[in-house]
């Protein structure tokens, strides 16, 4: 795994033994930033799912001013420090929250995001609860993008209140979606 573009382009990340990690491909990550390249720049990013941060730590190379980064799991969460402190991101230019992303999602309370990045364990087919959560929450404002990374065969609808995906790419037995907000549901 490495950091596709940007200030950090081309450093690795730490490798790791965690299997209930899945990380991105680099095919779908840069498939993902090429469509949000206007997107990231000067935003605040959330990272959701975080994982070993590659998601969040991309953005970051390529100009976000803060990511804020929510896993539940204390491994992953290690993986990620040490992610951090390898590519040496300031400490002002990140947030790390270790709790359940659907409880992140039903409390949050502070500044919405301007990206929001969802990549839920392969394992639990979480995408449509997720969504669900997310459309409820107060993370996102209404030029808000999310891009969410799903297993072909798990529920995923077009619509979730405000969210509307306005587009999608198929890698075989996944799917990364592109949702925005819109007033017309």
């Amino acid at each position: 795994m490495r950091v596709i573009s940007g200030k950090y382009k081309g450093q690795s990340l730490v490798s790791f033994e965690a299997r209930h990690i899945r990380p991105t491909t680099d095919r779908i990550k840069e498939t993902l930033f090429n469509k949000f390249m206007g997107e990231v720049q000067e935003a605040r990013v959330l990272d959701l799912f975080a994982g070993t941060g590659s998601l969040g730590l991309e953005s970051l190379s390529r100009g976000a001013r803060f990511c804020l980064f929510v896993d539940a799991h204390r491994k992953s969460l290690e993986i990620l420090r040490k992610n951090i402190e390898k590519l040496k991101v300031s400490q002002l230019d990140y947030g790390i929250v270790q709790k359940e992303v659907v409880s992140f999602l039903g409390k949050y309370e502070g500044e919405p995001f301007d990206v929001v990045l969802v990549d839920p364990p392969f394992t639990e087919k979480m995408a449509h609860e997720v969504l669900t959560a997310l459309a409820g929450s107060k993370v996102f404002h209404s030029e808000t993008k999310v891009a969410i990374e799903s297993v072909k065969k798990e529920r995923l609808e077009d619509s979730y209140s405000t969210l509307s995906r306005y587009d999608h790419r198929d890698y075989g037995d996944k799917i990364l979606s592109f949702f925005h907000f819109s007033d017309d549901n």
